[in-house]
């Protein structure tokens, strides 16, 4: 049987990168599959033909994390298509690169609202509903290896994920009782389209790939293997904790 046969999953910014190779996953090990997108109409389409090609079932939903009636609005689509929801995965997030001094408040604002307030609330409306049923449930963050390790340039993108495994830390207290886990997945670099430039510039993949001992970008399955695994009932005693998937790169990482 499969891992995650008859479970229903809501994976945020899932038309492209990290987010589509877990929907993709997520939907290999047997669940339907709620995809959300914010501009990419045409990814979200990608990502349900790569869910129905699994052989599962998805439904596309746009909707902005940093808006509350669109949070709202997402959990609700996996009610109204499936009838339930028991995995949620806060994959959607961004980074505005920028000298601490230069820093724009508007950037600030925009870039807090959909790493930190976006999972936030949708975490809630999520444990809200399972609590109401009375039901147990998987919360996945996605987060970066810079919620822990130092990336000049990007302080509020540091900042959000630093916050975010608080957030994981303190809800794995809080959400035990209602066998709800939630855990971290720290991403270092991993080859997808927002990479681009970089995998175009050899001198500096030359440059990275010489700080990640295994000497590789890392994929998008290395991350939805994982996932898939939090997201089951193989996972059940796990909470609370981050799970590091990056080559090594953190453990070896020398600033240029």
């Amino acid at each position: 049987m499969r891992s995650l046969e008859g479970k229903v999953a809501l994976v945020t910014g899932s038309s492209s990168g990290i987010g589509q190779g877990i929907a993709e996953k997520f939907a290999q090990e047997g669940a339907r599959v709620v995809i959300n997108y914010s501009r990419s109409a045409e990814g979200g389409d990608a990502t349900l033909a790569m869910v129905r090609q699994a052989g599962s079932d998805g439904v596309i939903v746009q909707a902005d994390v940093t808006k509350m009636d669109d949070i709202r609005r997402l959990i609700d689509a996996a009610y109204d298509s499936f009838g339930t929801l028991d995995i949620l995965v806060n994959n959607a997030g961004m980074e505005k690169k920028a000298s601490f001094t230069e820093v724009l408040e508007a950037d600030y604002d925009q870039v807090m609202a959909v790493n930190m307030k976006g999972p936030f609330f949708l975490t809630q409306y999520f444990v809200q509903n399972l609590q109401n049923a009375k039901k147990p449930g998987r919360i996945i963050n996605i987060s970066s290896v810079h919620e822990d390790m130092a990336f000049p340039g990007f302080t509020s993108y540091c900042m959000s994920k630093g916050g975010m495994r608080m957030f994981t830390r303190n809800l794995a207290v809080e959400l035990g009782p209602m066998n709800i886990t939630i855990n971290n997945i720290a991403p270092g670099a991993i080859r997808t389209p927002i990479n681009t430039k970089l995998l175009e510039d050899k001198d500096k993949l030359d440059a990275l790939l010489k700080n990640i001992p295994l000497n590789r970008l890392g994929t998008t399955d290395d991350v939805a293997e994982l996932a898939a695994f939090l997201a089951s009932d193989r996972a059940a005693y796990v909470t609370g904790s981050t799970y590091v998937v990056d080559g090594g790169l953190m453990r070896n990482y020398h600033e240029q």
